[in-house]
């Protein structure tokens, strides 16, 4: 079973990262925690059009750094009066994705949090935004904050599709559900939801195909449930479907305040980046808060 020993959450001071600060701490709250509250500073010398020389753009930087280490400082001591929790305030300079993960690598961090932002533009759909590129890179399972979090999740979903990293997608969904009922969900796929299209225009009875299907399905639902956390109230969903929006379609019928599931391995190519995964597409899509679980370090 996974725990929550250090939580790193990222905020840049805006009104919509207070959400995903408010989240980490009362996960941190929940779990006894030690909660990492960081901000990145970007150098100046990254933004372009600017006509400042190295020397100046040093200054500034190592001026803005402190102010902000300053604010952080206050931000922290006022959450943790609120709350009686532990928090560390940190301040980098540098690329805010390529900061946050080496700084969760550095502290061991058993969750990132991050907000669901700046996905609305078509630089971003190339580019992608820090919560994104995180998915990508960071060393822990990210939780991409999209609603406020000043209560613990109610409602949690955690979508398997039987690989490598399932098991610990039932884990987590289990830990941060804190002892309410989890959905386990299973989706079938897209090959069969095409195969289903095909045959109801064939007007071809799959029906008996499609049974052993979810048949197997969930025998291997059960299969891995029984090896997961034990005492855990769980409801097992099967179902066929594009994956993503059967996923989605579930946050909504359920209305999950949390959705749990896994990151494969990535390329890194140009493909990955426009044709997504069930991961991100769902990180992009969903209604709820999203924690996204890496394979494992090889």
């Amino acid at each position: 079973m996974p725990s929550l020993r250090r939580i790193v959450v990222a905020t840049d001071f805006s009104a919509f990262s207070e959400r995903v600060v408010q989240r980490a701490a009362q996960l941190a709250k929940q779990h006894q925690a030690e909660l990492h509250l960081m901000h990145v500073v970007r150098p100046l010398d990254l933004y372009p059009g600017l006509t400042m020389g190295p020397d100046e753009f040093g200054h500034h930087d190592e001026e803005l750094l402190q102010a902000e280490q300053g604010r952080l400082e206050t931000m922290a001591a006022s959450l943790a009066g609120q709350l009686g929790i532990r928090i560390l305030p940190v301040s980098r300079l540098g690329r805010a994705h390529t900061e946050i993960a080496a700084y969760a690598q550095e502290v061991s961090a058993d969750l990132l949090a991050a907000g669901a932002r700046g996905e609305n533009t078509l630089m971003d759909l190339f580019l992608g935004s820090t919560a994104s590129r995180l998915l990508r890179v960071a060393p822990c399972p990210v939780l991409i904050v999209r609603n406020p979090g000043d209560e613990p999740y109610r409602r949690v979903l955690a979508a398997v599709d039987f690989s490598p990293v399932s098991d610990a997608v039932v884990a987590h969904a289990v830990l941060l559900a804190g002892g309410v009922p989890v959905q386990v969900l299973h989706v079938l796929g897209s090959e069969v939801e095409q195969r289903l299209r095909r045959a109801r225009a064939d007007r071809v009875d799959v029906t008996g195909w499609l049974e052993r299907l979810r048949g197997d399905a969930e025998a291997k639902l059960a299969a891995l449930l029984a090896a997961g956390p034990s005492g855990a109230a769980i409801e097992r969903l099967v179902q066929p479907g594009f994956a993503p929006a059967a996923i989605c379609e579930c946050i909504e019928t359920g209305r999950a305040d949390l959705v749990v599931l896994g990151r494969h391995g990535h390329g890194g190519g140009l493909q990955d980046w426009l044709l997504g995964s069930v991961s991100k597409d769902v990180a992009l899509a969903a209604s709820c808060d999203v924690l996204i679980i890496g394979p494992r370090p090889q």
